[in-house]
């Protein structure tokens, strides 16, 4: 799948022009070309100059469009200026390269390329501080931010669940394709309500509703759902979607923190919503899992994960991600959250299930819904930078998962 940026200048408008190109945009650029010593990717400048690998079959290549303002941009914010500066138009693929095939190779080696003792200064040149904090407030804010952007446009890349995580397909031999993404999202959801054993007549509390498809599931189960969600369009067409399912009786969405959330419940789920929960308040979240879950009760998460010491590396640390994407997100670990359990619940981890390589299967097939139904997201609104930025967050995402720097699962947790 190959680029679709163009140049144009309404982009760099929108983001401000790049900071002035000074000793550190210089320090930059020497930085850089020894990271792609190396790195298999050939990087070409505009003026001649090329970086990296020599070009060969099969081998990634970028160009750099306005090479003085890549590299300012880099230099005033390394984590924020690579998204900044292809949001601007500043840089691309070459024709011929997936931009997912581009960021793979630096994925892989992001621990490599960058010394330790370098990572631990990096709050000397990377803001920190600046990522939202989940308190009630300021949870609101951040999930509205994203998840209300539109209705619309997330209905034009997703599949006809709606469902907004990592699918799980039967096989990934041979790659699947759009035609399976909605039975791999159905055998997703059964799996989760399958780890928290969900049955007819069980009371389910579902934390993070999405657009309704794991609470129409678990309904026709026979189970009676209540789902919570703090962002009005999804639950306003979570809605819609449970009353022409014909569970209304069954279902209940509400908007309501977690946090305040009590009755008693025989499982608990919830879908890639740990992200959005905040270190700070991991304790919390879980500690309410436990106060609700009934006694034998069980819960399921299928939360993005990382390694523990990329989470501890990355404390802190406000990237182009939290700035354009997800404010207020972390991720954790298993042992983050194993160790959270032990010091704040009576709750245990009690089985794992991997499935990292499926979610850069999805987003992949999501990239390429969403570039070749550019026209109708258009329509709705959005603008050339907003293309790119999504562009880029699902590439750069995919690479994560495609590289293993980043993984998915689903826990089992239960006393």
């Amino acid at each position: 799948m190959k680029s679709v940026l163009e140049p144009t200048s309404d982009a760099s408008a929108q983001l401000g022009p790049a900071p002035a190109y000074g000793p550190r945009a210089v320090a930059a650029k020497v930085v850089l070309g020894r990271i792609l010593r190396k790195v298999p990717v050939t990087v070409r400048l505009v003026t001649g100059e090329r970086y990296g690998a020599a070009p060969a079959p099969g081998t990634p290549a970028i160009r750099i469009e306005h090479p003085r303002a890549f590299y300012a941009r880099l230099a005033d914010s390394p984590m924020i200026g690579l998204g900044e500066s292809y949001m601007a138009g500043e840089w691309t693929t070459e024709p011929g390269t997936d931009l997912a095939d581009a960021l793979a190779p630096f994925a892989e080696r992001l621990t490599d390329l960058i010394p330790p003792f370098w990572y631990r200064l990096r709050h000397a040149v990377l803001p920190r501080g600046l990522n939202p904090d989940n308190d009630k407030h300021g949870a609101r804010k951040n999930i509205e931010a994203h998840y209300d952007l539109s209705n619309d446009m997330f209905a034009t890349f997703l599949d006809p669940t709606l469902s907004y995580s990592s699918a799980l397909f039967d096989s990934l031999e041979p790659a699947p394709t759009l035609d399976g993404l909605e039975a791999a999202q159905l055998r997703k959801i059964d799996a989760v309500l399958d780890h928290a054993e969900v049955g007819r007549g069980d009371r389910v509390l579902e934390i993070g509703t999405g657009w309704g498809t794991l609470a129409v599931r678990a309904a026709e189960r026979g189970a009676h759902v209540t789902t919570l969600t703090l962002s009005r369009e999804q639950a306003e067409l979570a809605q819609q979607r449970v009353d022409a399912a014909g569970v209304g009786d069954r279902v209940e969405i509400a908007l309501r923190d977690y946090r305040d959330q009590h009755g008693e419940f025989d499982a608990v789920v919830s879908v890639e919503m740990i992200e959005a929960v905040g270190e700070r308040y991991w304790p919390t979240y879980f500690a309410k899992i436990d106060e609700v879950l009934a006694p034998g009760g069980k819960a399921a998460i299928q939360a993005i994960l990382l390694e523990h010491h990329r989470v501890e590396a990355t404390r802190d640390t406000y990237t182009w991600i939290h700035k354009y994407i997800f404010p207020g997100g972390m991720l954790p670990s298993v042992r983050a959250i194993d160790d959270t359990l032990s010091e704040h619940t009576r709750l245990r981890t009690s089985a794992v299930a991997p499935m990292g390589s499926h979610y850069a299967h999805t987003l992949r097939l999501w990239r390429e819904k969403f570039l070749a139904d550019w026209p109708e997201v258009a329509r709705l609104g959005f603008d050339l930078r907003f293309r790119r930025m999504w562009e880029f967050y699902l590439a750069y995402c995919e690479a994560g998962f495609r590289t293993g720097y980043l993984d998915v699962a689903q826990l089992r947790i239960e006393r």
